[in-house]
């Protein structure tokens, strides 16, 4: 069976990287690997960290392409390593672009695409824009969803996608995110903590056995002493967030941060939709460190670190829980419900007393955080991937 996975942003590898890992070890499966490097360099990294070597790299990232120009060049290029390699099954994960593109491409040649990642809603087609639209449009064209949750799953069937055609996983990024959890903590990570005046958490409460995937949810920041101060790691970059919402966001940081008890760390996506307002309103502001884009690695230590994540990115909304980290999602909606109802998440738009209100409710009482931060993540064990390639191998068995 040959199998090509398709990918190109950072999100995406890291959700593909312990699938692609595990296509490769499994006998029967030739496995190739295609990435439209939508991102070039957040992509890039993520590659250099797996160990992941594509055998197509289309290379289409360029500065202001429109939607319209990445999706015409993922047809034109994408097109002709499908013919190339005339694969059984095509594997794309979530609502990019890519993701879209890949689909429809697989369905014109006759295909059959697997999508990872499948269900997610909010039912509300401009938000997010345009990811609602694109998985929503992959499911009409996907012969496997691979639902992370019971939840996405039941959205798969009130749409009408045959129950037998829907396996229900866990999301990879679990998966990734045990493996990448268990590697030392960069050098850099500990010297901003330092720097920052926040104490490192011990070794021995942040370790992640490998041996179990359920110790993920036994890390909880009530076992790990108090420190001096405490971390806010931010994230804020989606499209619908362009305009005032950012602006309204950066308005709250600079609120917070006059507590005097908080540091918080802001790594900054590199569209200028967020550079321009983010530099403009919170460069040089006492308690607030704007960084470059993280690599994956830096990232995941931070998050274990952190107190408390604000972000509108919905991969940490699936990782922070597993931390025990609390998150409150700069979104007026998610297409992750299930953390708003195992108690994780928690939203809380874009208006500027609303963020800092419910961030300080967290910060100062003792027994709402704890709410929280004791809730289980509902987004997996870390063994969606053998549970992806597993459900391939009986397709191809026993062929719908």
């Amino acid at each position: 069976m040959k199998i090509l996975s398709v990918f190109g942003t950072r999100p995406e590898a890291v959700k593909m990287a312990p699938i692609v890992h595990l296509l490769a070890q499994t006998p029967g499966i030739e496995s190739r690997v295609c990435v439209t490097a939508q991102h070039r360099q957040m992509l890039d990294q993520v590659l250099e960290l797996f160990q992941i070597q594509p055998d197509y790299d289309l290379d289409l990232m360029r500065e202001g392409q429109s939607l319209a120009q990445l999706t015409a060049g993922i047809f034109l290029h994408l097109d002709p390593v499908l013919e190339e390699v005339q694969p059984d099954w095509v594997l794309a994960v979530g609502d990019t672009t890519t993701v879209v593109t890949t689909c429809q491409l697989a369905f014109y040649r006759r295909i059959k695409f697997g999508h990872v990642e499948a269900g997610l809603r909010t039912h509300n087609k401009w938000h997010p824009f345009p990811e609602e639209i694109n998985r929503r449009l992959a499911t009409t064209m996907a012969d496997l969803h691979f639902a992370p949750t019971d939840w996405s799953r039941r959205n798969l069937l009130h749409e009408g996608v045959d129950e037998k055609d829907i396996v229900v996983t866990g999301n990879p990024v679990i998966d990734a995110l045990k493996y990448v959890a268990e590697q030392p903590a960069p050098r850099f990570v500990t010297e901003l903590l330092e720097k920052l005046g926040i104490e490192s958490n011990s070794q021995e409460s942040n370790s992640l056995e490998s041996d179990s995937p359920m110790k993920l949810e036994t890390i909880r920041p009530e076992t790990i002493k108090l420190k001096a101060k405490k971390l806010i790691l931010v994230t804020a970059h989606r499209r619908e967030n362009f305009g005032q919402p950012i602006e309204n966001i950066c308005h709250a940081l600079r609120q917070l941060a006059e507590r005097g008890d908080v540091e918080i760390v802001y790594p900054v996506h590199l569209n200028p939709n967020v550079q321009e307002p983010v530099n403009r309103l919170l460069q040089g502001v006492k308690g607030i460190t704007l960084l470059p884009p993280l690599d994956y690695l830096p990232l995941v230590h931070l998050m274990k670190r952190a107190t408390l994540i604000l972000t509108d990115s919905g991969g940490l909304q699936e990782e922070a829980p597993t931390f025990g980290i609390p998150v409150l999602v700069l979104r007026e909606t998610t297409e992750r419900p299930e953390g708003v109802a195992a108690g994780t998440l928690r939203l809380v738009g874009t208006e500027t007393s609303r963020i800092v209100q419910e961030a300080a409710r967290l910060l100062d009482d003792e027994s709402e955080y704890a709410k929280m931060a004791k809730a289980s993540n509902p987004y997996g064990d870390g063994h969606a991937a053998e549970r992806i390639v597993e459900a391939l191998l009986q397709r191809a068995e026993n062929p719908a």
